[in-house]
Parts: C-alpha cells; sequence; structure tokens
C-alpha cells in the first residue's frame, strides 16, 4: 500500500506497507497492531493502518494518523 508524500512525520516520501504493518504513534509511542484493531476506536480485527477512517485518532492521545511511523512492515 502506498501512503501519500509528505504523510507520517519525519519521512516526507512516500510510504509502502505491508498490511500487517506494525504504526507508533510519534506522540505518545502507541502501536496500531492490525492483528489487534482498536477497540476503543470500533475498529475491527485485521483493520490494516492504511484502511482506518480519514478520521481515526491514536486512541491513546488522539493525535492524527499522520503522526503515525512505520515501526515494522511485518515482511519478516
Amino acid at each position: 500500500m502506498n501512503f501519500p508524500a509528505g504523510s507520517f512525520e519525519r519521512t516526507g516520501r512516500e510510504v509502502a506497507a505491508n498490511p500487517l504493518a506494525l504504526f507508533e504513534c510519534g506522540v505518545c509511542w502507541l502501536v496500531y497492531d492490525p492483528t489487534e484493531g482498536d477497540p476503543i476506536g470500533h475498529i475491527p480485527v485485521g483493520t490494516a493502518f492504511a484502511d482506518l477512517p480519514e478520521r481515526w485518532v491514536c486512541p491513546g492521545c488522539e493525535a492524527a494518523r499522520e503522526r503515525f511511523l512505520l515501526l515494522d512492515d511485518g515482511a519478516d
């Protein structure tokens, strides 16, 4: 999956990520794991980060999804 240029703090370039990729909040360091979803935000298990709703925010600190960084692409 590709994300637009400028997305994600400190990258400034397009990011391609596996649907199982982990993303970490650049504010509170909470990790979004698609195998867990987000029960607080009513996001079902198996939802890739790229498929999160545009208005989804970090369940830990309410930071916008643009503040998340690719942590592990799950390709290993």
